[in-house]
């Protein structure tokens, strides 16, 4: 199928906006990506913290801190982690 000079331009001009678009979408998960690791970065310093009190609370009225083991493991947020499932 051979395409006239109109088609051309036209099927040109709908793969830079498709392009264009592309691009605009990356950024903005981008953005998002930002937003959600430092969130999750709050939410560890907190957990954290909270089982520091916890566990010094414990200490001071003499009772063991037992924690779910979920709770006791430290976890930590990467980019690789965040993408896992989008690529």
């Amino acid at each position: 199928m051979t395409l006239d000079k109109d088609q051309t331009a036209l099927y040109r001009k709908t793969m830079d906006q498709a392009k264009s678009q592309l691009d605009g979408v990356d950024a903005e998960m981008e953005q998002e990506l930002k937003k959600t690791r430092a969130i999750l970065v709050e939410l560890q310093e907190s957990k954290k913290l909270l089982k520091q009190i916890y566990e010094n609370a414990a200490v001071i009225i003499g009772v063991d801190a037992e924690l779910k083991e979920e709770d006791a493991v430290e976890t930590t947020v990467s980019k690789t982690s965040l993408l896992e499932g989008f690529q």
